[in-house]
């Protein structure tokens, strides 16, 4: 099976099923990630979603962005929490009706593409990866970074062996000897460290625009037919962003974060202090859901298409940025 028909089968039969929910929500589902810490946990485990919405609120763990494409595209998922560009992007470009409601977390060095230690391969010998074997979870946001970075390392990437894995298989296939490389995210990228290098950090992706950003994303359909609740939803996510900005709150909310991430209280820590939570006000601004994000989901859609991951770009993501429910939370 070729590279592009791997990704795209991650969302196909599922881009064109209608949307994810009934108006008049009483009960929702919504996705997040494990071994990913994050404020919304803390109101998450205290009931505030619950409270404040007046829904019952199911949450279910995912491995990938493509599978929180999938199960929005079925109706299982009627919002998805953390979900990368890239993902969002292939969905869409495929056909699939999502929309980006806020950026949910920046994180250019908690998303990464680590060498195994016996390869002796670094950014001065980079060149040195074609023909390896790499661990990749297609379209996401550590797929769009793999790519970019062979790109500015003239690796050819049909040179290499692209195994489509989750960080948790990528990071056990790399301790294990199995690939030469990992890319990944969370827990997966630091078990992943503890057996080899990272070839670029944060700030050196950055400079070559290797942006790495994550959004709360939904059907159209949904946020359509429950623009309330939604801006409620997203109302409570700022509020409990504000709280841990606030270091006085940190003691209360970390052992709270940690034990919904599935991790311990010092690794939660490592994390999450990698992470930068926008507030509402500066995700409405022009660098992000004002503009920015919109050039960056083309950008990222361009990277795929040359790179034979998908047919085509949309001829704009204008439509896939709903800023209506976070402008409405803002001013609640």
């Amino acid at each position: 099976m070729t590279l592009k028909s791997k990704l795209m089968s991650a969302v196909a039969g599922a881009a064109f099923l209608a949307g994810a929910g009934a108006a008049q929500a009483q009960e929702i589902t919504v996705a997040y990630f494990l071994e990913w810490p994050m404020p919304f946990q803390y109101a998450k485990e205290m009931g505030t979603y619950d409270k404040e919405m007046g829904v019952k609120v199911n949450w279910r763990a995912f491995d990938t962005g493509t599978a929180m494409s999938a199960a929005m595209a079925s109706g299982d998922v009627h919002l998805s929490v953390s979900q990368g560009v890239p993902p969002f992007v292939v969905a869409t470009s495929a056909g699939q009706d999502l929309q980006t409601l806020d950026v949910a977390v920046s994180y250019a060095d908690n998303d990464n593409c680590v060498v195994a230690s016996a390869l002796e391969i670094d950014k001065t010998n980079a060149g040195e990866l074609a023909g390896k074997k790499v661990a990749v979870p297609l379209g996401t946001a550590a797929h769009y970074g793999f790519l970019k970075q062979m790109t500015h390392f003239g690796v050819d990437i049909s040179s290499m062996e692209v195994v489509n894995m989750a960080p948790p298989e990528g990071a056990a296939a790399i301790a294990q000897g199995a690939v030469d490389m990992f890319c990944g995210w969370g827990g997966s990228l630091r078990r992943a460290k503890e057996h080899g290098n990272v070839l670029l950090t944060g700030a050196e992706k950055e400079e070559l625009g290797i942006l790495v950003f994550d959004v709360t994303s939904g059907p159209a359909a949904f946020v359509a037919e429950n623009p309330d609740l939604v801006a409620k939803f997203l109302k409570v996510t700022a509020d409990a962003n504000a709280m841990w900005a606030d270091p006085a709150n940190r003691d209360e909310m970390l052992p709270i974060i940690a034990k919904d991430s599935g991790m311990d209280v010092d690794a939660t820590a490592a994390t999450i202090d990698t992470f930068v939570f926008p507030s509402a006000e500066e995700q409405l601004t022009a660098k992000w859901l004002g503009g920015g994000a919109q050039e960056f989901m083309k950008g990222v859609a361009e990277v795929f298409v040359e790179a034979g991951s998908i047919d085509s770009a949309l001829a704009t993501y204008e439509s896939n940025v709903n800023t209506g429910p976070l402008a409405a939370a803002n001013g609640m």
